[in-house]
C-alpha cells in the first residue's frame, strides 16, 4: 500500500510540474505581448499629441494654390 501511495505522489508531482511549465510559458508569452502592446500605445500617444500640436508635416495651414 505505501508503495503505491509514493507512485501516486510521484505522478500527482509531475503533473503539478507540468502544469505549473505550462503557467509560467502563458505568463511569459503575455508579458511580452503587454510589453509590446504598451510601447504601441507609446508611439500612437506620441503620434497623437504631434498631431494636435500640428507637428505633421502634411496637415499645415497653408493657402492652397488656387487662391
Amino acid at each position: 500500500m505505501p508503495t503505491n501511495n509514493l507512485e501516486e505522489l510521484e505522478m500527482r508531482m509531475a503533473y503539478i510540474d507540468d502544469t505549473l511549465n505550462q503557467l509560467s510559458d502563458t505568463i511569459y508569452a503575455q508579458a511580452r505581448a503587454l510589453d509590446r502592446l504598451t510601447l504601441r500605445c507609446e508611439q500612437l500617444e506620441s503620434r497623437i499629441s504631434s498631431l494636435s500640436e500640428g507637428g505633421d508635416a502634411n496637415e499645415t495651414d497653408e493657402t492652397p494654390p488656387h487662391y
